[in-house]
């Protein structure tokens, strides 16, 4: 990074920083997430240009975004341990094991985040539950072609982001 970029960043946190994180409290009622999410939202602006006319709405879309993430990434932690805790005692994975897990789960989420919810439901039939295309076709309410666009679709997003 650039002295002026960089600058550019510190100027925009002296300016910005302390209403920022104030916006973020009033949304998340946490003094420590909104501070968590004000300090990643200005980090973010280290990695890509600011030539916002706006800089506050510039950094309300980078804020919600993030806030939008951490919000997702909670529930999915938490429907992971749910499920984990279903298990019997014996066949509980290790702490290390659930790690791997949950980045692998969030990993998976962040990658299918751009289809449709029928999208994304055909292909975590097709690959979690082994549901053939047809049961797909019936629990979505959709044709067999319908689904085999779906599929190829999730596909292609996993295929481009190897």
């Amino acid at each position: 990074m650039n002295p002026t970029a960089s600058d550019a960043v510190a100027a925009l946190y002296a300016d910005h920083h302390g209403w920022l994180q104030g916006w973020l409290r009033r949304k998340l009622g946490c003094q420590h997430q909104a501070a968590d999410l004000a300090q990643d939202t200005f980090l973010s602006l280290l990695n890509r240009p600011c030539a916002a006319d706006e800089p506050r709405a510039y950094l309300l879309t980078i804020a919600r975004r993030l806030m939008f993430e951490s919000w997702r990434r909670r529930d999915l932690e938490r429907a992971w341990l749910d499920e984990l805790a279903r298990l019997p005692e014996a066949s509980a994975p290790s702490e290390e094991e659930k790690a791997i897990v949950l980045e692998t789960l969030l990993a998976i989420d962040k990658l299918l985040d751009g289809l449709s919810a029928k999208a994304r439901s055909a292909f975590l039939m097709r690959q979690i539950d082994g549901m053939t295309y047809a049961q797909i076709a019936a629990e979505l309410g959709v044709s067999v072609p319908r689904v085999q666009q779906y599929m190829t679709q999730a596909l292609t997003r996993c295929y481009l982001a190897t």
